[in-house]
């Protein structure tokens, strides 16, 4: 018994040192490359931090950002990237909707997968310019409709303030549903099939079977998607609003975010103080989010486990 416990003791310790050994030599390749990335955002971070505080170099305080939190254009702005938020369950919904359609469609899946994809690699300037054109008031969308006599469907898409923002977001989900496809798919594909088998023989159906099983399976991937989304639409959606308003956030300021606000007050009102303040905020609310999201995240890992 005690050489056993000895020899279990000695495997233990052999183990440690392995995995130390590794994590050291990982350290040795990743540390350059993350040295590099640390300076140049650390550095970009600072410098805007300092320069939120600061006007024509003098120090201002907090007077930037209290200008930036009353002004009606940023509180519009922040309020339509959390509309855009709203596009994040839609975004995952889709996702696994399809994800689940793929693997179970056995014959041409590499084309269909393929083909649900290609929107994501595309550029985001490109699809912009296309849906553009489609969304016009005589664009190739209220042409479809009229000529088959759906007239009354037929909107100023991109005209129309009060839809605007929507036909921007269901750009937005074109663009990159896909790439949630793609993740829980791979997820999905990893699961063993004795699983779905033992499944099938009870007598499960297509819903049941991926909504008692795939889904608690691959709910980190899906949490994970959750995240790079939310995050997308708090912080990385200029290029859609800039190019389909022509960089304006109209009409009016029917589809302003807060990076067009930020862009606008840099470059257009020649005010970068205000800009670096309003992207503090902004970077503040991104960091707190994605805080949110990881904790909801280790919650429903947790619960998982726990039942």
């Amino acid at each position: 018994m005690k050489l056993a416990s000895s020899k279990t003791a000695t495997a233990d310790v052999t183990r440690r040192q392995r995995s130390a050994h590794s994590s050291k030599e990982a350290l040795y390749w990743i540390g350059p490359a993350a040295l590099v990335i640390l300076l140049i955002f650390g550095y970009s971070v600072v410098s805007v931090l300092i320069s939120s505080f600061r006007y024509d170099g003098d120090w201002v305080g907090l007077e930037n950002f209290e200008i930036v939190i009353t002004d009606p254009i940023f509180l519009t702005a922040l309020k339509h990237n959390a509309l855009l938020l709203l596009a994040v369950p839609v975004l995952i919904v889709l996702a696994f909707i399809l994800a689940i359609t793929l693997f179970e469609t056995r014959r041409g899946m590499r084309f269909y997968r393929s083909a649900i994809f290609l929107p994501y690699i595309l550029p985001i300037p490109v699809v912009a310019v296309v849906f553009g054109q489609i969304y016009q008031l005589n664009g190739a969308l209220n042409i479809s409709l009229r000529s088959i006599g759906l007239d009354s469907l037929a909107q100023d898409w991109l005209g129309d303030p009060d839809i605007a923002l929507g036909t921007m977001s269901s750009v937005i989900i074109w663009k990159e549903v896909g790439f949630g496809v793609i993740l829980m798919l791979a997820h999905i594909i990893s699961l063993p099939n004795e699983t779905y088998e033992a499944a099938r023989i009870d007598g499960a159906g297509f819903w049941r079977t991926h909504l008692s099983i795939t889904r608690p399976a691959i709910l980190n991937t899906i949490v994970f998607y959750g995240v790079i989304e939310a995050i997308t639409m708090v912080s990385w959606v200029f290029n859609y609003v800039y190019v389909m308003s022509n960089g304006l956030g109209g009409p009016g300021n029917a589809t302003m975010v807060s990076e067009l606000y930020i862009y606008r007050a840099a470059f257009q009102n020649k005010a970068p103080e205000l800009a670096a303040a309003a992207a503090v905020l902004l970077f503040v609310a991104t960091l707190i989010l994605m805080i949110a999201f990881f904790r909801i995240q280790r919650r429903s890992i947790a619960g998982t486990f726990n039942k």
